[in-house]
């Protein structure tokens, strides 16, 4: 079975898709691609992505091809109608289309209606509102039919039956909460000395939550990053930094990121009112209907220590803030600034920084990546009015 992901909502999944096809976003403990992968293991997928992801993601098209969207959430049944699609058929819910069979993109004639309601990551801010129960679901999925290492006697684990730890994890001493949700801790992490955790939560390969941290529900932490402080409902994609104190909320946050020392999120108007986002796809600010929601920050953007977000703000691709007071909150990729006004973050320092981020991970910054963030680079010039 060839799988090929395509992307109806990839634009307003910017900026996160700017370095990244939908199906790496993670919601959960397990990528989107992930979920697919788990469920249907004979499978092969590929991307239908933009051109300049292409070569990172390439896509793999034969002449018997099921085309899903990357953004749905896979059920048992969902799957059972998909691989049931004949030649040329498609499979909608309501107007949005979940998948076809086709030896084309974009190629059928005969539409079918799947009646079950269907999760999609349409919004940027589905993927944390979506995290407490993405993380369920992964739990049950990755841990059916496995035994979990035990628990450490110096940890308080409240509902242990819903904690799921991964061989080489380290936990010395502090509370696991699975009251309201599981709690899964990967491979290889560390939880020091002191954190007090609720679930749902997730804490993938490699990640490390410091001393004295409070972790609150529907945070997913992903491999080799690091966090501290207070955390609530936010999802960090990888290989990103919160290492000290500050309140992260209500937020994602995208790979090879850091927040500086005392970084603050505002996740709550102080009018209590909905919160706007700013949509790339629309080019304007968007209503969220949330009352809660933080920030969101594309890859490789950093910012300096007792930086202030304002709530629902939006950082794109290789953004360098700092200084003291709230910046405005829409912050376009390759940035540098504050509150006092931007400029653009040269090109060549930015690719110095990421090798530099990079190589502490024993990771390089190949010439694929830097084709990307070229790309990057100039298709969101017009955002950058300095």
């Amino acid at each position: 079975m060839n799988i090929v992901f395509i992307e109806p909502f990839r634009h307003q999944l910017l900026p996160l898709t700017y370095t990244k096809p939908v199906s790496e976003i993670r919601c959960g403990i397990l990528k989107m691609k992930e979920k697919w992968e788990k469920r249907l293991p004979e499978a092969d997928f590929s991307n239908l992505t933009e051109n300049y992801l292409k070569t990172l993601w390439p896509s793999q098209i034969e002449k018997d091809n099921i085309f899903v969207n990357a953004s749905v959430f896979p059920t048992p049944k969902l799957i059972d109608h998909i691989t049931k699609l004949k030649s040329n058929q498609a499979l909608f819910s309501d107007d949005v289309v979940v998948a076809y069979r086709s030896d084309a993109p974009e190629k059928y004639n005969e539409v079918l209606k799947f009646k079950d309601k269907l999760k999609f990551l349409k919004w940027l801010w589905d993927i944390f509102a979506f995290n407490h129960e993405a993380i369920t679901d992964d739990f049950k999925l990755i841990t059916q039919n496995r035994v979990s290492e035990p628990i450490p006697e110096h940890i308080l684990a409240i509902n242990p039956n819903q904690i799921f730890i991964e061989k080489g994890a380290k936990l010395i001493n502090g509370t696991l909460n699975a009251l309201d949700g599981p709690i899964y801790i990967g491979k290889d992490t560390e939880v020091m000395e002191s954190v007090n955790i609720r679930g749902p939560f997730a804490l993938c390969e490699n990640a490390v939550v410091k001393m004295g941290a409070k972790i609150y529900t529907g945070t997913t932490i992903r491999l080799f990053s690091k966090v501290g402080g207070e955390v609530s409902n936010s999802v960090i994609q990888g290989f990103s930094n919160k290492g000290h104190d500050g309140f992260l909320g209500n937020s994602v946050i995208g790979e090879w990121c850091n927040l500086g020392a005392d970084t603050n999120t505002s996740n709550l108007k102080n009018n209590y009112a909905s919160v706007k986002l700013w949509n790339y796809n629309q080019e304007k600010f968007v209503d969220t209907g949330l009352q809660f929601c933080g920030l969101i920050m594309g890859d490789h953007s950093k910012c300096g220590i007792n930086t202030m977000f304002n709530t629902g703000t939006v950082v794109g691709v290789s953004a360098n803030i700092f200084g003291e007071g709230f910046p405005r909150n829409f912050i376009p990729s390759f940035s540098w600034g504050g509150k006092n006004g931007f400029i653009t973050y040269k090109f060549e320092k930015a690719l110095e920084v990421a090798e530099i981020v990079m190589k502490r991970r024993n990771k390089k910054l190949n010439d694929y990546d830097v084709d990307i963030l070229k790309s990057v680079f100039e298709i969101s010039q017009q955002y950058r009015q300095h």
